[in-house]
C-alpha cells in the first residue's frame, strides 16, 4: 500500500514531544491510526537519541503482554536510565487492566506515552475518565482532498475531485480494483464499528434498530435532525422504537467516531441551542457503500466534506440559526467567526440569492463565504466571497 505523510497531524505530535500528558490517537477505524505511530515513531527516531518501547498487543509476538502485571514488568525491563524514553502502545485495549498501567506509568514521570486502541475502549468521551483527565487527543480524520491528490497525483483539479467525492478518503478502498469490492470494505468498516464497537461495549439488545438509525442519518445528511423525528419516523414503518432508545442509539455512533454532531447557534442571540442538531458522516465513501446513491443531494454531500474539512482545520462549528434562515456552518477559531454556506450549482439566480441572502443579513464584520462547484476562480458579490469547493479544499485558509 501507498503511504504519504500525514503532516498535519504529525505537527500535532512533533507540538506534544516530551510533555507530561498521554497522547491518544482516536478516530474512525482504519483511518490510519497505527500508521501514523509509525511515521511519528521513525522521526523520534531520526532526532533523538531515545529509547524506543513499541509494543503492538494485536501481534501474536506480543500476545503474553496482555495481562497487566505482564505488560507492566516488560515495560520496566526495558526502561534505560540517562535517556529519554518513549512508549507506544497499539491496541491497548487488549491488555486487561490498561488502564492501572498507563495511569501508575504516567504517575512515575518516566515515559514518554502514546496510545491507539480499539473506539470501544478509547472513545473520545471516555478518556478523561479511563486516565484522570491526563490526555491530549490527536483526533485523526479520513484522507483530505490535498491527502488524496498527494496519493493520486492528478492535473485536472475538477476531475480529481468528481472522483474524491465518491472514493472519499479511506485508503484502505484505495487498493480494490473494482468499486464493488471497495464499498464492501467500506461497508465492513462500517458493520465492524456497530457490533464490535458499539453494541459489545454497550450491550445493544436491538442492533437491528441501531442499523436502521445509521441508514437514517446517511439518508439525511445535511438535514436538521431531532432525536423524535427519527423514533417517529422509524415507528411510522412499523418499527417500534422511542425517544429515549433512538438518542442513546446515535450517541454511540458520534462516540464511536462514525457520525459527528453539530449543535446549532443562534447568530443573532449569540447562544448555543440543543435542539435539530445535523449528523454528518467521517468519510462520505460509508454512505455509497451502505445506501449507494439513493436520495443523493450533492448540495448536502458537498456540506459533508466542508464541515469534516472545517474539523480537521481545527475550527469548532456549529449550524447558523438567523431567525427563519440557516447559515450552513459557523465556524469559530481563536476567538474570530467564518460564516459558510455550501452549495452545488450557483448558476441559477435564484440559487444564488437563496444561498447569499441569509449571509447578507449578518451585520457583523467577520467573513462571509460561499463554496460551491463552480469551477471557476474566486469572486465575489456584496463583500461574499464564492469558491470553487475543490479549490478552498486544497487552500491553506
Amino acid at each position: 500500500m501507498k503511504l504519504i505523510e500525514r503532516n498535519v497531524y504529525l505537527a500535532q505530535l512533533k507540538n506534544v514531544m516530551g510533555t507530561p500528558d498521554i497522547k491518544v490517537i482516536t478516530g474512525v477505524r482504519r483511518s490510519g491510526k497505527s500508521k501514523l505511530m509509525d511515521t511519528f515513531i521513525r522521526y523520534v527516531r531520526a532526532q533523538t537519541d531515545s529509547n524506543i518501547i513499541r509494543v503492538k498487543l494485536n501481534l501474536k509476538e506480543f500476545e503474553y503482554l496482555k495481562k497487566g502485571n505482564e505488560l507492566y514488568n516488560y515495560i520496566d525491563r526495558n526502561f534505560v536510565l540517562g535517556k529519554q524514553n518513549y512508549l507506544f502502545i497499539d491496541e491497548v485495549q487488549l491488555c486487561d487492566g490498561f488502564e492501572t498501567v498507563i495511569n501508575s506509568l504516567y504517575e512515575e514521570e518516566r515515559f514518554d506515552i502514546y496510545l491507539t486502541g480499539s473506539n470501544a475502549f478509547l472513545l473520545s468521551s471516555d478518556l478523561a475518565t479511563l486516565f484522570g483527565g491526563r490526555v491530549f487527543e490527536i483526533s485523526l480524520y479520513p484522507f483530505s482532498f490535498a491527502e488524496y491528490l498527494v496519493y493520486y497525483p492528478q492535473k485536472d483539479i475538477d476531475v480529481a475531485f468528481d472522483k474524491y467525492v465518491v472514493d472519499g478518503g479511506m485508503a484502505g478502498s484505495y487498493l480494490y480494483k473494482n468499486d464493488s469490492d471497495a464499498k464492501k470494505y467500506l461497508a465492513g468498516i462500517v458493520r465492524t464499528t456497530i457490533t464490535k464497537d458499539i453494541v459489545t461495549k454497550f450491550k445493544i439488545e436491538n442492533e437491528d434498530l441501531l442499523n436502521m438509525i445509521v441508514d437514517f442519518l446517511m439518508d439525511n445528511i445535511g438535514n436538521k435532525t431531532s432525536v423524535r423525528n427519527v423514533a417517529n419516523t422509524l415507528t411510522s414503518n412499523i418499527y417500534k422504537t422511542n425517544d429515549k432508545t433512538c438518542g442513546a442509539y446515535i450517541e454511540y455512533l458520534c462516540r464511536s467516531f462514525l457520525f459527528y454532531p453539530f449543535k446549532r447557534y443562534d447568530v443573532r442571540g449569540k447562544r448555543y441551542l440543543e435542539s435539530d442538531k445535523k449528523y454528518y458522516l467521517a468519510d462520505i465513501s460509508f454512505r455509497y457503500a451502505i445506501i449507494g446513491t439513493k436520495n443523493a443531494d450533492y448540495g448536502h454531500l458537498y456540506e459533508n466534506i466542508v464541515a469534516i474539512e472545517l474539523l480537521r482545520r481545527g475550527y469548532e462549528v456549529y449550524v447558523g440559526q438567523l431567525g427563519e434562515k440557516e447559515i450552513d456552518f459557523v465556524a469559530l477559531k481563536d476567538g474570530a467567526k467564518t460564516y459558510i454556506q455550501v452549495c452545488d450549482d450557483l448558476s441559477r439566480q435564484e440559487t444564488l440569492k437563496r444561498e447569499v441572502t441569509p449571509l447578507l443579513s449578518i451585520k457583523d464584520a467577520y467573513p462571509k463565504l460561499i463554496i460551491a462547484r463552480t469551477k471557476h476562480p474566486e469572486s465575489q458579490i456584496e463583500g461574499v466571497k464564492i469558491i470553487d469547493i475543490a479549490r478552498w479544499l486544497i487552500s491553506q485558509n
